[in-house]
Order: structure tokens, then C-alpha cells, then sequence
């Protein structure tokens, strides 16, 4: 067998395959020996059959499959002698095989691009200024007064902005109805602008009744174009009672006195301004590693993180209540951020190769526990989840970013805002 490679460019490569004649010869033989045993043809018995009518009868999808037997050994043979690891399947160029005679074909497929040497050292970053604002900790302190509020059966006035109203709705879409339950706290925005405003001045028990005209652009195709009358009943209405914020709220709240729940949230924010600073540095680290890497990246590595965080966005969007909507300006700003995580990735590794960086047991144990802090699952579910193999390899290639981050940001020019 001779193979001859070739590199089309950085990240796309070509290989021709001869497969010798007396191999050919061989394989085809042997095809038709073995279906010569078991061919069944109409006036012989099975089995029975002359050569030259099975060849007659079978012949072009015999060169057909030891084509495609041959294509599949040799090309697999080329790419582990070569030492080559495809990131696409191989399109192989059709190639016609003809008995007694040399078969050639071509394949050619994408592969990571040869990175001779990176700059990674003394890349420069601003660390943004770390402080809790007066606004943000009280916003954090109005959060916990809510989580121990109680809500009271409002008596002598109507509803207005940040009660908690129970409400029976009767939609009527083209003379059918359907009723539906819903309890919301007025103002919030969790129910349709026309059924927030008639809500206001409502009394306990009373009804109302609104038209909403759906655009025809609307994202439900069922109600484009359409006009439908939703009928409200408020059933029950209740005032959210806040408590004072002293040191019974704390005592509730598992802190000893107000003073410590104040140092407390403030702690907790603090710690989650460093995060989003340690976040911000490494992004602006990433953006300028890639500036002065500018290696080709293969668009096959590109399209797949583009679907990925795609598929994150759509989720993001459902866990908000939201439609996902992509546009043309998206999908290009997607694309662009695309190329630079996969470009990343690959100086990352270069990185980590060059610095014998390794991922310890200690190290995934370690990520274990953190994953556990973040989700709020105990580490044995944790381990649980990773015991698959490939979210088992997620997790150390996520590892191993971060000891490339840290080594890149321990030899990086980092300043802090004032």
C-alpha cells in the first residue's frame, strides 16, 4: 500500500491511497468465492452456480463492497502509521475499482493545526475595583426580609402594586373556553400587561373583563392574529407583611444578631465581586492570547461550540420564561466568540504540553467538591454524575483551563482599577 499526504492548508489535510493490484485481486477473489458458495441463481442449484454468470449477475456490487472494504482497512491503516487523528469523518473522493488492477482513492479531512510556539508571557490585563455598594447590600438585605415574610387576607381596600393576588382566568378563543389558576404579586410582570392594569383597584371577588389583540407576529401560532377575551376574577388577595430588619430577622435568618447578618451578606458579596473580577481578568487574558496567536482554527471544532452555546442560550432562555430569538447579527457575534473559544482552547493546550501540566486525582477530587459548593449537591451525587466518561473528560479539560489560566495570569502585567 502506498499512501501520500498532503496538507491543503493548516487545518485541512488529503490523503491518495494505492491499494496494489494483487491485493485487489486478492479481495476480489475471495468476495466471489465466498458468494459463489451461497448465491442463489435461478436454474442452478444454490451454491451451483458458474463463475461467469455470478460475475455476470453480481459483479458491480461485488467491486462496489470490497471498494468500500478496502477504502475503510486502508484508510484506517494510513491514519494510525501517519499517527493522524481526523476531526471529521474523511470524505472520500469516489473511486471505481476495477479487478486485476491498482485501486486509488482520496480522503480528505480536517485536523488541528501544528502550533510551533505560543506567546502566552507577560499579556496584560485590569483587575476591576472590589467594592460592595450601600445600594447593592440593602437590595440583598430587602431579599432575606422577603424570604421571611408572611402573606395577610387584605381586608377594606383594593388591589394595588405588590400584593399577591389569587386569580381565576377564562380565556375565550373563538368560542371555546378555558379557565386557569394563577396566583401573582401585582406589578411583577408575570401575567399579560392588560391583566396587570385591570387588577389595580380590584376588590376581593370582583371580576373584569379584557380584550388582547395578538400581533400576527405573535410567537404562539395559535393566537397570531387572533382577538381574545380573558375574563378575571380576583379570589383572594393578600399584603406581604415584612419583617424589621433587627435581630430577630437574623435569629430567623441563622445569624446572631443583625450585625452579623449585615457582615454576613456583605461577606457573600464581596466574595462574588472577586469572582466576577477574576472572571473579568481571565476574559480579557483569553482575548489577548488569541490576538497574538492568530493560528487557523477548523470550522468543523467552530460549528460544534456554536451549537453548544446555542443550545445553552435556548436553555437559559426557558429557564427564564423567555423565547429564544436568533437573528443574523447573533448568529454572527455567536460565530466570532465561537472561533475564539475553539482558538483558545488549542493555545491552551499548546500551553499546558509545553509546561507539562497534569491533572491529578487530587485535582478532580478538588473539582468535585466545588462543583458540589456551586449546585448545592453533596459530592457522592457529584461523583455520580461523572462517572460518565465523557463528562468525566469535560471536567478535566476544564481543570486543566484553569492551571493554564492561573500560570498565564502569574506571568501577566495585571493592574487594578482605582
Amino acid at each position: 500500500m502506498e499512501v501520500q499526504f498532503e496538507k491543503l492548508s493548516p487545518v485541512l489535510a488529503e490523503m491518495k491511497i494505492r491499494v496494489p493490484a494483487d491485493k485487489v485481486t486478492h479481495e476480489v477473489e475471495g468476495a466471489y468465492e465466498t458468494l459463489q458458495k451461497t448465491a442463489r441463481v435461478s436454474g442452478f442449484r444454490r451454491g451451483k452456480a458458474p463463475r461467469d454468470v455470478v460475475i455476470r449477475l453480481y459483479g458491480a456490487a461485488v467491486r462496489a463492497d470490497v471498494a468500500r472494504r478496502l477504502m475503510d482497512s486502508t484508510l484506517q491503516q494510513a491514519l494510525t502509521e501517519k499517527n493522524l487523528q481526523p476531526l471529521t469523518q474523511p470524505a472520500v473522493e469516489p473511486a471505481e475499482l476495477r479487478a486485476k488492477e491498482e485501486f486509488a482513492f482520496k480522503a480528505r479531512f480536517e485536523i488541528r493545526p501544528e502550533i510551533e510556539a505560543v506567546t502566552w508571557e507577560g499579556l496584560e490585563a485590569t483587575r476591576p475595583a472590589i467594592a460592595v455598594a450601600d445600594a447593592a447590600l440593602s437590595a440583598e438585605l430587602e431579599k432575606v426580609r422577603r424570604e421571611h415574610s408572611t402573606l395577610q387576607p387584605i381586608e377594606g381596600r383594593t388591589a394595588q402594586r405588590g400584593d399577591t393576588a389569587h386569580l381565576c382566568l377564562t380565556f375565550t378563543i373563538d368560542g371555546n373556553e378555558r379557565h386557569e389558576d394563577v396566583e401573582t404579586e401585582v406589578g411583577e410582570g408575570k401575567v399579560m400587561s392588560e391583566i396587570e392594569a385591570a387588577i389595580v383597584g380590584l376588590g376581593a371577588g370582583e371580576e373584569k373583563t379584557v380584550t388582547v389583540e395578538f400581533p400576527a407576529s405573535h410567537h404562539a401560532a395559535q393566537l397570531r392574529g387572533t382577538s381574545v377575551q380573558i375574563g378575571i376574577k380576583l379570589e383572594e388577595l393578600k399584603e406581604r407583611i415584612l419583617p424589621a430588619l433587627d435581630d430577630e430577622l437574623a435569629k430567623d435568618a441563622g445569624e446572631e444578631s443583625f450585625a452579623a447578618l449585615e457582615a454576613s451578606v456583605r461577606a457573600r458579596l464581596t466574595k462574588a465581586e472577586e469572582q466576577k473580577a477574576e472572571e473579568e481578568v481571565a476574559k480579557q487574558l483569553v482575548v489577548q492570547l488569541c490576538q497574538k496567536n492568530l493560528v487557523p482554527v477548523p470550522p468543523s471544532l467552530v460549528e460544534q461550540q456554536s451549537k453548544m452555546t446555542e443550545r445553552e442560550m435556548q436553555m437559559m432562555s426557558q429557564t427564564m420564561g423567555q423565547k429564544y430569538r436568533a437573528t443574523a447579527e447573533s448568529m454572527a457575534h455567536l460565530r466570532l466568540d465561537s472561533e475564539m473559544k475553539v482558538r483558545a482552547g488549542l493555545l491552551m493546550a499548546e500551553i499546558a504540553k509545553a509546561n507539562a501540566l497534569k491533572v491529578t486525582e487530587e485535582d478532580i477530587e478538588k473539582g468535585y467538591a466545588e462543583l458540589a459548593e456551586q449546585s448545592g449537591k453533596n459530592v457522592a451525587r457529584i461523583k455520580a454524575e461523572y462517572r460518565d466518561a465523557s463528562k468525566r473528560q469535560m471536567l478535566i479539560g476544564m481543570i486543566l483551563e484553569d492551571k493554564v489560566l492561573t500560570l498565564i495570569e502569574e506571568r501577566a502585567q495585571i493592574t487594578t482599577a482605582s
